[in-house]
């Protein structure tokens, strides 16, 4: 019973995933409205995504008592697994790829589907964390600083095939980690220029030698090239405004989406949920643009509100990290604290149009059983570090207090 003391846990991170998790439910209600038509069942949708959700709340639960040493080890088995499935894709013909919206990111295993990306995502943070920590001399700065881009090299490029803005989005994450472990600044802006001059000059293939020519890449891992820089393409578009008007299969879902926004701008309220007319006419207002549905529906408060939560996930962890005294400890809460933030912030900007379509899910509201369990993983790890060192801060408090208290007093003639 000890091990599942609840005095130490950080009540304030479980405010926030269930208030998350509320407004998830809340969300899909009115943002599933084509999964009802399509399976003929008002609830169904719903109590499918909220069971993946009761999972979640039970993994959070349980993994906020495994202690982080554990969990360290964890990452590297975790991290092979998801290598293995990822480069396992790339073979032509692989039974186990299965291919949603066109793109091929998940694996089908039974009736069950998940993505790799999702659980690479986390369990490479948890080990470059890890690796960085263990830093001491200056010969440890670069010895784990090439260790971790290796390793962040091998996990984004297969993600990158299927989903580039999640391997560009992991490897920032690496970056400012790098930061954080203050790695030599030669190091990370030599990494930041051979990134930005290959993006840059796949770029330029692909536009002058595919797009702008009519062609589409049909065969090898980068067939999806042609609609990232297409969708690149939209955003800077001169022609973008009055494009807009004419509906396309590219940008459809976006301009859908603008009008979604447009109509909850009218009032700071939106038009009240359960009200949204857009939901019927964006494909994937359950998923990706789920949030231009909440600003449909909650406006300019119910956006503020959204914000407001992911970013006090961040908040809270840069509050409780500076008081550890493990530095491993910070660095993990750090990195994994960012990719739930930095993700969520990406996808809100690509729904209300700020950015090119990236396929960023909204953690835990965006419907999806892997990307709810995954996400209630990162907050049962963020809570499990945060209650091993409140633990271990009153520990250290109670054997100082006890030291000075035997101390005996000295009598003054």
């Amino acid at each position: 019973m000890k091990r599942f003391d609840l005095k130490y846990i950080d009540k304030t991170y479980w405010v926030l995933y269930i208030a998350l998790a509320i407004v998830a439910v809340i969300a899909l209600f009115s943002a599933g409205s084509t999964l009802v038509y399509e399976r003929h069942s008002i609830l169904g949708p719903v109590t499918s995504q909220m069971l993946f959700l009761c999972l979640g709340i039970i993994v959070a639960f349980f993994l906020q008592f495994v202690p982080s040493k554990y969990i360290r080890l964890g990452g590297y088995f975790f991290l092979g697994l998801s290598l293995l499935c990822l480069w396992s894709m790339l073979i032509p013909g692989n039974p186990l790829v299965a291919t949603i919206n066109g793109a091929s990111r998940w694996i089908k295993i039974g009736g069950f589907t998940f993505q790799p990306s999702e659980l690479a995502k986390l369990s490479l943070i948890i080990v470059v964390t890890d690796l960085l920590s263990r830093i001491k001399t200056e010969e440890d700065k670069r010895r784990y600083f090439f260790w971790t881009l290796g390793l962040t090299a091998a996990t984004a490029l297969p993600i990158m095939t299927g989903n580039l803005s999640t391997a560009v989005l992991l490897g920032g994450i690496v970056l400012i980690l790098w930061f954080l472990a203050r790695i030599p600044w030669k190091y990370i802006l030599s990494v930041i220029g051979i990134a930005i001059v290959l993006l840059v000059a796949g770029y330029a293939i692909v536009e002058f030698g595919f797009v702008r020519r009519g062609q589409a890449i049909t065969h090898g891992p980068f067939k999806r090239a042609t609609t990232w820089v297409g969708r690149i393409d939209d955003i800077f578009s001169e022609h973008q405004e009055s494009a807009e008007f004419k509906l396309t299969d590219d940008n459809y879902q976006r301009s859908i989406a603008k009008v979604a926004v447009a109509r909850g701008g009218k009032s700071p309220i939106g038009v009240l949920p359960g009200n949204s007319q857009e939901r019927d006419f964006l494909p994937q207002a359950f998923a990706d643009y789920i949030f231009a549905i909440i600003v449909e529906e909650t406006g300019m408060f119910g956006a503020i509100v959204l914000i407001f939560l992911y970013m006090a996930v961040l908040f809270r962890a840069c509050q409780t990290s500076s008081r550890f005294g493990d530095y491993a400890a910070l660095l993990m809460v750090m990195g994994l604290a960012l990719m739930l933030t930095c993700q969520a912030l990406v996808s809100m900007m690509v729904a209300v149009g700020l950015g090119p379509v990236t396929g960023q899910p909204l953690p835990l509201i965006s419907r999806g059983g892997t990307s709810a369990l995954i996400t209630s993983a990162y907050f049962g790890i963020i809570m499990s570090v945060s209650r091993e060192q409140s633990e271990l801060s009153e520990r250290q408090n109670k054997t100082t207090q006890e030291s000075l208290n035997d101390v005996p007093d000295i009598e003054l003639e």
